[in-house]
This record gives structure tokens, C-alpha cells and sequence, in this order.
């Protein structure tokens, strides 16, 4: 049966050939160095992780270290930080406040500028109604002025005119004629223009 057996293996894997080699000293050296390799591999592999711990350690006592060290320094720069903040934004507000104090003085600034140009076209106005004012009464006294100064040479020329008057005596009817007289000359006088008086 073990021939069957073999007749029929034989004819499944009849196209199917199967070497195997003899072991020698060559093979079996390389297997050796592979081995080897391996192992050596291995070994840093460990010592390589060894010295990843050792350094993490290291790594953990300087970050310690330097915190001790560096920790008053830092808390004091933080501090000298929130310093610096609070005094920006105490400036800030400051100049806030200045520019809206300038901004409202600016405003004021315009406002009474239009206060006092109007103040100053009132008061030239003023200026302009005194003025012709003082012309008008300028030029009135003038016209009254020559009125009388006509008026008193008119009278000085009827008085020149007539006849000399004696004194009356409460009694005489001549008064009435004398305080009549006066009269008469001022109605003799040229009249002024409207616009002399």
C-alpha cells in the first residue's frame, strides 16, 4: 500500500519538484551571525530604552531644578507682567479722558467762537446805528446851531431897524407895544430846511 500510495502522490505532484539542501558549514555560520544580530539587537534595544529612562529622569530632575530656581524669577516676572498691564491701562484710560476732555474743549472752543462773531457783527451793528445817530445829531445841532445864529442876526438886524423905544411906566399902554416887538422880529426870521434842524 505504501507503493499505491506513493504511485498516487506521485502522479498528483508529478510537475511539482522539491529540493532540499544539505546543511553545511556555511548555512549553518549564517544562521549563527543572524542569531547573533539579533541578540545584539536586542541588547541595545535595551540599553537604548535604559538610556531613554535615564535621560527622562535627567530631563525631570534639571525641569524640577530649574523650577526651584527660576520659580521666584518667574513669579516675579509675572507680577512685573500684571504691572506693566495695570499701568497701560490706567495710561489708557488717562489719555482717554484726555481726549475727550480735549475733544470737549475743542467743541467749547467753537462754540464760543461763534458766540463771539456774532457778539462782534451785534456790536458792529451797534456801532453803525450810534453812529448815524451822533450824524443826525450832529448835523440837528448844526441846522439849531445856524437857526439861531440866524435868528439872532435877524434880530439883531430888526432891532438895528427900529426906532428906539422909551421905558414904560406900568401905566403907559406902550408896554404891550415893546414886549410885541420881539415877536414881530422872530417872525421876520428866514425859516431852516427839515432837514437843518
Amino acid at each position: 500500500m505504501d507503493l499505491n500510495l506513493l504511485g498516487s502522490l506521485q502522479s498528483a505532484v508529478a510537475d511539482t519538484i522539491v529540493t532540499i539542501e544539505a546543511r553545511d558549514r556555511i548555512a549553518l555560520a549564517a544562521d549563527i551571525a543572524v542569531l547573533v544580530a539579533a541578540a545584539a539587537l536586542a541588547v541595545l534595544s535595551l540599553a537604548l530604552v535604559r538610556l531613554l529612562v535615564e535621560w527622562r529622569r535627567s530631563v525631570i530632575e534639571i525641569r524640577s531644578a530649574v523650577h526651584q530656581n527660576l520659580g521666584p524669577v518667574s513669579d516675579r516676572a509675572r507680577s512685573i507682567s500684571d504691572n506693566v498691564q495695570f499701568i497701560t491701562q490706567a495710561l489708557r484710560a488717562d489719555v482717554e479722558r484726555l481726549n475727550a476732555s480735549v475733544q470737549a474743549l475743542t467743541a467749547r472752543l467753537h462754540q464760543a467762537s461763534d458766540r463771539m462773531e456774532e457778539r462782534i457783527e451785534e456790536f458792529n451793528a451797534l456801532m453803525e446805528v450810534v453812529q448815524t445817530e451822533a450824524e443826525d445829531i450832529f448835523l440837528d445841532t448844526a441846522a439849531t446851531v445856524r437857526g439861531v445864529r440866524e435868528g439872532a442876526r435877524a434880530m439883531g438886524r430888526s432891532l438895528d431897524r427900529a426906532p428906539a423905544v422909551p421905558v414904560a411906566n406900568e401905566g403907559d399902554e406902550a408896554v404891550g407895544d415893546v414886549l410885541t416887538e420881539p415877536e414881530d422880529a422872530l417872525e421876520d426870521a428866514p425859516a431852516l430846511p427839515p432837514g437843518e434842524r
